[in-house]
């Protein structure tokens, strides 16, 4: 296991610094169709390649559908049947077309509608698609502009906002000169925004923040390895002083990528936004097998508690069930096993999982449940549970400390060897319930004693691990095999054998 230092923010190579936006080639382009459905197909082509905000070419031609143009299309756009008659076909437009857009950024006002034609037409003819980098000018136009300089992200909106020279008429060309215009305009504004590069746009479009992005490079070093990653900040403490502080604990088989995820619109969690703004660094911890990784994981957050971590992951959240040690025994929900020689049941995940145990072992068992501390020289009143049959009521001195302690031993077995005691008491009730079809009771029952199992399942697991001295475990994996040492249930080490070596812990 090999760790490495934070790595900071760093000064971006070229590489990181991307495509800038001043030299690359857009094709702004445009379809008419015949519709929108999946039977739907285009009649018009239109786009205009730019670099550098001038016009380097443009590409135009109407294209012959081989059916008939809906009335409304005609009216709509204005091409006809005649019109396309004699007109190319489809598979005559596309290659060139292929051609014209070569090495450049695909740009559509409701890209959707028209990439998605256009990948139906290559597909339709067998060509592959060329797979050109999309930029949408609706959901970069809403990523941009507020409600009170456009009240909508039409076209026609967004031609007159930005002054276009040509309106949006539905005929394909003039659609994607006006586009072209309005494409200037939103990367004007976007500059603004420390938008500067093709990564940062496609970014900017898929809702990641310049400053967001500006912090990839603290993934510039990291090792393309499997282990632990920690992003740390530099942060006050209550007294004023910066202490480096964990933020957020994860795992990965590639901790490389996964790091530069955080990013990229690949990780969408709203928290994660939020801790990679605060984050200063990343340290990273290289791990020989998935389980050292997982185990590193979870000790690191129980470590340090990070702020941006699940809550399901902290250890101390976990729950048991204690059967006390007094004169008369009783079941207590705690959060900690301690060293005080009670018997110990789980542990459970969730409060109310420990709580539907609890039910199930009252179901079998009449031990009391009054968190009250009983002794033998001073007696109390009974409780409704006492007269009810549900407790042997050691409160009021109905047994004695000898007839309560059998109880309590059948507890205990219940808890650490033989569960047949919980699970066979309640079996009269629950055909009695389900003959009078009260299933939900039934159902209620059912859980409990299911959950009871689930715990019973998992502490005599844990249990037989604890107990063994130390445990040595090969598994045979793709590369190798991965070795592990387990010292009365907790890892002591970890090592990668490949063929030929000697493993190294």
């Amino acid at each position: 296991m090999t760790t490495s230092p934070t790595q900071h923010l760093l000064q971006p190579s070229f590489d990181d610094l991307g495509r800038h936006l001043a030299t690359t080639a857009f094709v702004v382009v445009d379809l008419e169709t015949t519709g929108a459905g999946p039977d739907a197909t285009i009649t018009e082509v239109g786009a205009v390649r730019v670099q550098g905000g001038e016009v380097v070419g443009e590409f135009q031609t109407l294209v012959n559908p081989n059916t008939h143009i809906p009335p409304l299309i005609q009216v709509l756009t204005g091409i006809t049947d005649a019109m396309v008659a004699d007109a190319p076909r489809l598979d005559q437009v596309v290659p060139p077309f292929l051609e014209f857009a070569r090495d450049a950024v695909l740009v559509a006002h409701n890209a959707g509608f028209d990439v998605g034609f256009l990948k139906r037409a290559c597909a339709a003819q067998e060509l592959p698609w060329p797979g050109f980098p999309v930029v949408d000018t609706v959901g970069l136009a809403r990523g941009v502009l507020l409600r009170d300089e456009v009240p909508n992200v039409k076209l026609a909106t967004l031609a007159r906002h930005f002054r276009a020279p040509e309106a949006p008429n539905h005929r394909a060309l003039t659609d994607a000169r006006a586009t072209v215009h309005v494409l200037h305009g939103l990367l004007e504004r976007v500059g603004n925004l420390g938008v500067h590069t093709l990564e940062d746009l496609l970014e900017f479009t898929r809702g990641v923040s310049p400053e967001r992005r500006a912090k990839r490079t603290m993934a510039a070093d990291v090792p393309a390895s499997p282990g632990v990653y920690q992003f740390v900040a530099d942060l006050p403490d209550r007294d004023g002083v910066l202490r480096r502080q964990v933020l957020y604990v994860g795992k990965s088989v590639n901790l490389r990528n996964r790091v530069r995820s955080y990013f990229t619109a690949a990780e969408k969690r709203p928290r994660m936004e939020e801790m990679v703004r605060i984050a200063t660094g990343v340290e990273t911890t290289v791990c020989r097998t998935d389980l050292e990784a997982e185990v590193l994981e979870l000790r690191l957050i129980a470590a340090h508690a990070p702020r941006y971590n699940r809550r399901s992951k902290f250890p101390e959240r976990q729950q048991w069930l204690k059967l006390t040690i007094e004169a008369f025994p009783r079941l207590s929900i705690v959060r900690a096993v301690a060293d005080d020689g009670a018997v110990y049941f789980g542990p459970f995940s969730r409060r109310a999982a420990a709580e539907q145990a609890m039910l199930a072992i009252y179901e079998a068992f009449p031990i009391r449940q009054c968190t009250s501390r009983l002794s033998e020289r001073r007696l109390g009143t009974g409780c409704a549970l006492g007269e009810l049959g549900k407790c042997l009521a050691p409160c009021d001195g109905s047994v004695t400390r000898t007839e309560y302690a059998e109880v309590v031993d059948a507890v205990r077995t219940s808890l650490t060897t033989d569960v047949r005691g919980v699970l066979e008491a309640p079996r009269k009730r629950l055909e009695s319930l389900i003959a009078q079809q009260r299933f939900e009771e039934a159902g209620r029952l059912t859980g409990r004693l299911e959950s009871f199992v689930r715990a019973s399942t998992r502490a005599r697991r844990i249990g037989a691990l604890a107990s063994c001295p130390e445990m040595v475990a090969a598994r045979r994996v793709d590369h190798g095999w991965e070795i592990h040492v387990v010292r009365h249930a907790r890892l002591v080490a970890a090592a990668l054998a490949r063929p030929g070596e000697v493993p190294q812990s």
